[in-house]
């Protein structure tokens, strides 16, 4: 492993960066790869509401959906044993008022729809994508990590798995970018620095709820983690707005604000320190421990 050099000095002239930025104020933040926002594949119109997020959660990679009668009219068919998932809707409806004699009131209701890669018979149009283009000093971090979990791209999510070791990450060209695809697989390889055979982060193998105190703070640490590393790899100004808004996103789920993003800095100095096969001495290891105050231990992200 390389001796510290010039790592701290990155790590500063990233969180200053980050810190400015969230002085001047939120920015939205949005998934960087392009799979598609999902739409009725008959009438091309966007589901909105609740509806796009119970879509996107679903993990296909298509973002063409279609309701059993839709299938059929296209002169296919659901495969066998595929389950649905449910669009809702608000219907208006004319109701008898004792007062003004009429009213409309809204009612919830729902259907069902399938993605395209449920169906059989339907032509799936190919997904948006771009061409990739290697960034060599990125691959050489993550060519290069000590004891690497496993990388795959098996599905279009971004996630960690603890229990078995392995990242997952869209393909590359689904990105919007090349430093996207890298700022998404370093903030994996960062939650990845908390399994027991690296830097032992006690909670890693919990589950924790999403959006809860300790998600938050493990979601902190990981995106630090991977600012530290763009910075070191020179591709930060393409990704650092957006990982800028993410941090403030789950900034405001924590009560005390500096004091949690100087603890998450800290960490997450130590899982890219480990990413990069930087040693550190005792005077120059950034801490480990938990702030002061109403908080409580850190728990990773699943």
């Amino acid at each position: 492993m390389a001796k510290v050099s010039g790592q701290i000095r990155i790590y500063e002239i990233i969180n200053n960066r980050i810190i400015s930025l969230l002085e001047e104020g939120e920015i939205p933040w949005r998934k960087p790869w392009v799979s598609g926002e999902p739409v009725n594949f008959i009438t091309k119109k966007p589901y909105r509401g609740i509806n796009p997020l119970i879509l996107i959660s679903s993990g296909f990679s298509c973002p063409y959906w279609v309701s059993f009668r839709q299938a059929k009219g296209k002169g296919g068919s659901i495969k066998k044993g595929e389950k649905g998932f449910p669009v809702v809707f608000w219907k208006w409806i004319e109701m008898e008022d004792s007062d003004s004699g009429q009213k409309r009131v809204p009612f919830l209701r729902y259907y069902t729809v399938f993605n395209l890669e449920q169906t059989e018979g339907i032509k799936i149009p190919k997904p948006q994508t771009r061409d990739f283009h290697p960034i060599e000093k990125a691959e050489k971090v993550i060519r290069e990590m000590p004891n690497a979990p496993v990388i795959e791209h098996n599905k279009p999510q971004a996630y960690y798995q603890p229990f078995n070791d392995v990242v997952n990450i869209p393909k590359s060209n689904l990105f919007e970018s090349d430093e996207e695809y890298y700022s998404t697989l370093f903030h994996e390889l960062a939650h990845s620095t908390g399994h027991q055979s690296r830097l032992n982060r006690d909670e890693i193998l919990k589950i924790s709820s999403f959006g809860s105190h300790d998600y938050s703070k493990e979601e902190l640490v990981a995106e630090m983690g991977s600012a530290f590393l763009c910075g070191h790899c020179g591709i930060e100004p393409a990704v650092i707005e957006n990982q800028a808004a993410y941090i403030q996103s789950w900034l405001k789920k924590l009560r005390n604000h500096k004091k949690w993003l100087v603890y998450a800095a800290a960490r997450a100095q130590k899982a890219a320190d480990f990413i990069l096969g930087v040693e550190h001495s005792e005077e120059n290891s950034p801490p480990g421990g938990h702030p002061t105050g109403n908080c409580v231990n850190a728990t990773p992200n699943g």
